[in-house]
């Protein structure tokens, strides 16, 4: 960037500044984006996801990850791959037409594309959306992808305006997987496309709640809007940019192969059960095949019958690249490396035992990135960088897996049952004590703080379109309904921000059961 002309990359969202494309004195890198990613490592959101759940909670373990190692290996991932497509001299023009990759940008995606999940992880994702919801009537609801924008661009205050981390353009988009509202924007909205994209589609379970996964609440839309004005022309509307694909897959291999590995550490993912499962699918792929669907569902505790139901799902849903012969490849590859190679051998802590995770987590890092590619024209559910058929497969096998042996299992539905009543005993607890007018001037400061800035912020989406935040009536007869959006934004906002262990001392304190003074424990 140079004089009155700075790159649109590089432009921040500052408020109230002259030269809002250019870093200040405290930023200690001279490359804008090296300023964003020391901006999301210094903020204490990303601090607190080392306390945050990956999938089950840690409990202090080092053996499983936990968000904050997540998101360190997404970032070391994305960069490696943005690095590769970049010293490619065949792909320069593409890249530079559709927007540009640059390691830097995927690489602070990365770091802060979970800063918005919740303690519990996913568990704690659904139970604040129904929260949200249902008890607070808010439209958009909760999404970790959409909270981890508002937090980078309104919640942080680390960024020199103390309202977000004022990052650049560029990064703000590359966080945005699904560059979406739940209901409202872009219009028309993408899941009324005939072939929606991944994770526009509303849930076959809650038709009418809008697009199950999303990247942006209305409330930030206009930070949304300005952050993808470099990409106008370049880009549809709902299509993520370079650097937000490359972040995505990147987020995609650490699950697919890094969850595994924590699984197998602890002894979770057995050998037989697994074993059974993939080698029944591959002897009886084409009895499995002749079933009708409704026998397959009863026979789906089969060794055999789930893989089957997967393959099927892949059909309806990803008829743009599912492939029979690749998915019996993929199939014989993960029985291959993962069952006989793995986890033949349990995991007892010997230098032996980690040399052959190690051996397993690189050779299948180095195998995905491999099979990256970058195309001018995607079809609506993948992004312009993507993994060859063969490694999409794969990935989807080793997703199965991890669904099928880990996230279905009886004992953590029970472990996480009790999750969801602690984070709905919270929330319900924090409602309560921000309504009560004789607490007024004893609540948390934080929550204080997140309530009156939610109030401005529906006020303002009030004066220009009601129909946004759900509303039908005129101001000033709707003022009442826009503090109770408010207050619901602010409890659901402050619950986000909590690590699962002062999630649950919190509630301890707020129900009498804690004799511990709570107030320098729980304020970010």
């Amino acid at each position: 960037m140079i004089g009155d002309s700075p790159d649109p990359r590089t432009v921040r969202r500052w408020r109230g500044s002259a030269d809002s494309a250019h870093p200040t004195t405290a930023d200690l890198a001279a490359s804008p984006y090296r300023v964003d990613r020391d901006r999301i490592v210094a903020s204490p959101f990303f601090a607190r996801l080392g306390g945050v759940t990956q999938v089950v909670s840690a409990s202090g373990s080092s053996l499983l990850h936990n968000r904050l190692t997540h998101s360190l290996k997404v970032a070391q991932v994305a960069r490696a791959i943005a690095e590769r497509l970049s010293a490619d001299d065949r792909l320069a023009p593409l890249l530079d037409a559709l927007g540009g990759c640059d390691p830097d940008v995927v690489e602070a995606a990365g770091l802060a594309h979970d800063l918005g999940h919740p303690p519990f992880g996913h568990l704690g994702e659904q139970v604040l959306d129904r929260q949200a919801r249902h008890r607070f009537a808010l439209p958009d609801g909760f999404e970790g992808n959409a909270q981890s924008l508002r937090i980078v661009t309104t919640a942080d205050t680390g960024g020199p305006s103390g309202i977000g981390l004022d990052l650049t353009a560029a990064v703000r988009a590359a966080i945005l997987k699904y560059p979406w509202t739940r209901l409202t924007h872009p219009d028309p909205h993408p899941r009324h496309l005939a072939e929606p994209p991944r994770g526009a589609s509303e849930p076959s379970d809650a038709p009418g709640t809008g697009s199950s996964k999303f990247s942006v609440y209305v409330t930030e839309w206009d930070e949304m809007a300005q952050a993808r004005a470099p990409f106008d022309g370049k880009l549809a509307t709902w299509q993520q940019t370079v650097e937000a694909s490359v972040m995505d897959i990147a987020d995609d291999i650490a699950y697919a192969i890094h969850d595994l590995e924590d699984f197998h550490r602890i002894g979770v993912l057995q050998y037989a059960p697994i074993a059974a499962e993939l080698d029944q699918w591959r002897s009886s792929r084409g009895e499995l095949a002749g079933l009708d669907r409704a026998e397959l569902a009863k026979r789906s505790r089969r060794p055999g019958c789930s893989l089957e139901l997967l393959r099927r799902r892949l059909h309806l849903r990803d008829s743009w690249i599912v492939d029979d012969d690749a998915f019996a490849a993929a199939v014989a590859r993960v029985s291959t490396e993962l069952v006989d190679g793995l986890l033949a051998t349990p995991f007892d802590g010997s230098a032996e035992a980690e040399q052959t995770v190690g051996r397993f987590s690189a050779g299948w890092t180095t195998r995905l990135v491999s099979g990256i590619t970058v195309v001018p024209d995607p079809p609506t559910r993948s992004g312009h960088v993507m993994l060859a058929p063969a490694q999409w497969h794969e990935v989807q096998v080793l997703k199965f897996v991890h669904k099928q042996f880990v996230l279905l299992r009886p004992d953590l539905a029970l472990h996480q049952r009790g999750q969801a009543q602690l984070i709905t005993a919270l929330v319900e607890a924090l409602d309560h004590w921000l309504e009560d007018r004789y607490e007024a001037k004893r609540l948390p400061h934080r929550l204080q703080d997140l309530a009156e800035r939610a109030e401005e912020e529906y006020s303002a989406l009030a004066a220009t379109d009601l129909s946004v935040i759900g509303l039908a009536d005129e101001i000033p007869r709707g003022m009442d309904r826009i503090r109770k959006l408010a207050r619901g934004r602010a409890v659901i906002d402050f619950v986000a921000s909590l690590t699962d262990g002062q999630a649950a001392a919190l509630l301890d304190a707020l129900s009498g059961r804690s004799s511990q003074p709570w107030s320098d424990m729980y304020v970010l």
